[in-house]
């Protein structure tokens, strides 16, 4: 009952579908952990970093042991704000620390051979060809993706409004003309589906509405005939702050794109090219001229 209250608290604060799914996962893995271990599901910290030891013990990934954390951390907090329990256990608690992971960029090769697998006229090449020129232009999330409008595409100024990015901010993503003319043949494309009328910009084959599973099959389907390893949607956006990068674009006008707001996501996504970029600039700077 009271997961239910606090679900619709989050409701009321406008958090995003993403964010309810992942803090009700969270509980409820903590709930089944209890269940198995016979341990009180206590939100205190000795029980809940037991159960994120356990996670990591079995193999989890250590963003997704922070996340069920942070759904825990977040319930208590609730709890102790509505007087459900006296007070918060687990202010303060330290989250696991994150691996400092590299993400590969897709490469230029790898990029024109995802373009290449969505060749052709029919309604879904037109959708995901669309989708992958909009991604790794904008770097938009998957989820800001999903969530666009007809209405929110400009295709005179080459743009598309993400109404509600993480964190709840909005913002304008630009688009070049190459990317405009996909979306415009997707446009004329959509027309004939039975759910044209709709402000959805995105729509799925039989008549059905086109959500984020919907997506990450379509472009998973399109790196297999394209040949790529290892592909999920988010390597777009590292492939989408690589690529500004590299052409010359600036660290203010990439986090304003992106939706970033602290400095070290920068870092975080293109780690994998900063010796490359670090390389092509010293070779600019000439510092052997003595």
């Amino acid at each position: 009952m009271l997961l239910d209250s606090w679900t619709l608290h989050l409701r009321a604060e406008r958090k995003s579908p993403q964010t309810l799914k992942s803090y009700g996962d969270g509980v409820r893995k903590f709930l089944s952990w209890s269940e198995q271990t016979g341990r009180p599901p206590e939100l205190d910290r000795p029980t809940v970093n037991a159960f994120i030891a356990d996670l990591l013990e079995a193999g989890a990934e250590a963003s997704t042991a922070r996340a069920r954390q942070l759904s825990l951390r977040r319930l208590s907090a609730w709890l102790a704000e509505e007087g459900e329990i006296s007070r918060d256990e687990l202010l303060a608690l330290k989250p696991p620390k994150l691996d400092a992971k590299v993400v590969n960029p897709l490469t230029t090769e790898q990029l024109q051979a995802l373009l290449a697998a969505c060749n052709g006229k029919e309604f879904r090449e037109r959708r995901d060809e669309a989708i992958v020129r909009l991604m790794i232009e904008s770097g938009a999330r998957a989820s800001e993706v999903v969530d666009m409008t007809v209405t929110g595409i400009d295709l005179r100024a080459g743009s598309a409004l993400i109404e509600r990015g993480k964190g709840g901010a909005g913002r304008r993503v630009p688009f070049s003309s190459t990317a405009g003319r996909a979306l415009d043949r997707w446009l004329r494309v959509r027309r004939t589906h039975r759910l044209a009328d709709t402000d959805t910009l995105w729509l799925g084959e039989r008549g059905k509405l086109f959500g984020y599973q919907g997506l990450y099959r379509a472009l998973e389907y399109r790196a297999e005939l394209a040949e790529i390893p290892d592909f999920h949607p988010h390597r777009l956006r590292h492939t989408a702050a690589t690529r500004w990068l590299a052409a010359g674009g600036s660290e203010g006008g990439l986090m304003a794109v992106a939706g970033w707001s602290r400095r070290d996501m920068i870092d975080r996504y293109t780690r994998a090219t900063a010796s490359d970029r670090a390389a092509d600039e010293a070779r600019g700077l000439n510092l052997g001229d003595l």
